[in-house]
């Protein structure tokens, strides 16, 4: 790239071709969030200022994202925060990346929790990571309240950041332990939870971007990847109020595996919520009246 001008286009058409060879999936849209990442603009500005030549540190700081993101380094880690359900979220190493499949799940309990126009409660979600789920349905639900829980502190450090950001402190409580244990004696209109579900066979068949920068404790669950499951289905009944339900993201072909579990524990109606691909995504267990 030295000595050379390098417009706005010249570097994303060179990135494209560049990203591709290196076996990456997106690499047009990566190169262009990465892009607008150096020159802090939104993505409108690459494509209104396409002849826009580029300074000698706005080069280095892209080419040093360059690098990074063919180690398949994911590029939400690159820039720091990634868009979910039309907000702006902070995540780093130590949280899992919000991805599309899981706005089936707040999309859901949105619509679930809804009186009116505004949910009342409080929700409980487990696993937190960097708090898309509950600070999302904080945000749509104007009168709801979240406690949320993860084992990780370094975690809970980054949905608490999150939710300052959002302005929506005052509505959420943090708890660090395992599961359901910080907060067993108490109540909720509902427990929300996009628990690890991967198998432990599976982890070395998955992306880099995944099984090498993403923390593994968010993604592995015993060797059915229905560890996690087992425990919330059984524990979660005697803390969610009449009418309550529990809300899980599930993995490919695990429907009939959570269905059976609510019928084992004792749970009521079972509804399966299938993503865009028809794939099912998310399982409710309403609690048995």
């Amino acid at each position: 790239m030295a000595g050379e001008v390098w417009t706005i286009g010249k570097l994303l058409k060179w990135t494209e071709d560049y990203f591709t060879k290196a076996g990456l999936d997106t690499p047009r849209l990566d190169g262009e969030v990465l892009l607008c990442h150096v020159l802090k603009k939104e993505r409108i500005h690459l494509y209104v200022h396409f002849d826009q030549p580029l300074t000698k540190e706005e080069l280095a700081q892209y080419k040093a994202c360059i690098k990074e993101r063919v180690q398949h380094k994911p590029v939400a880690h690159i820039v720091g925060h990634k868009e979910f359900m039309g907000l702006d979220f902070k995540v780093n190493e130590a949280t899992l990346i919000p991805r599309p499949d899981t706005e089936i799940l707040v999309e859901a309990v949105i619509s679930r929790l809804k009186t009116g126009q505004e949910g009342v409660g409080t929700i409980a979600d487990i696993g937190t990571g960097s708090g898309a789920i509950c600070l999302s349905l904080l945000n749509y639900l104007p009168n709801l309240k979240a406690v949320t829980v993860d084992i990780s502190p370094e975690a809970i450090e980054v949905a608490k950041e999150n939710a300052e950001l959002l302005g929506l402190s005052d509505r959420v409580e943090f708890c660090q332990g395992d599961m359901l244990e910080p907060i067993k004696d108490r109540r909720f209109t509902a427990i929300i939870s996009n628990p690890p579900y991967i198998p432990e066979g599976d982890i070395a068949g998955l992306e880099p971007d995944v099984r090498d920068f993403e923390p593994i404790s968010a993604l592995v669950a015993g060797p059915d990847g229905l560890d996690f499951y087992r425990r919330l289905v059984a524990g979660a009944g005697n803390m969610i109020a009449d009418d309550g339900f529990l809300a899980l993201e599930i993995g490919i072909n695990q429907a009939k595996a959570l269905e059976a579990l609510g019928q084992e524990h004792g749970w009521g109606r079972c509804e399966i919520v299938k993503d865009l691909a028809g794939i099912d995504r998310v399982v409710i267990l309403w609690k048995q009246k």
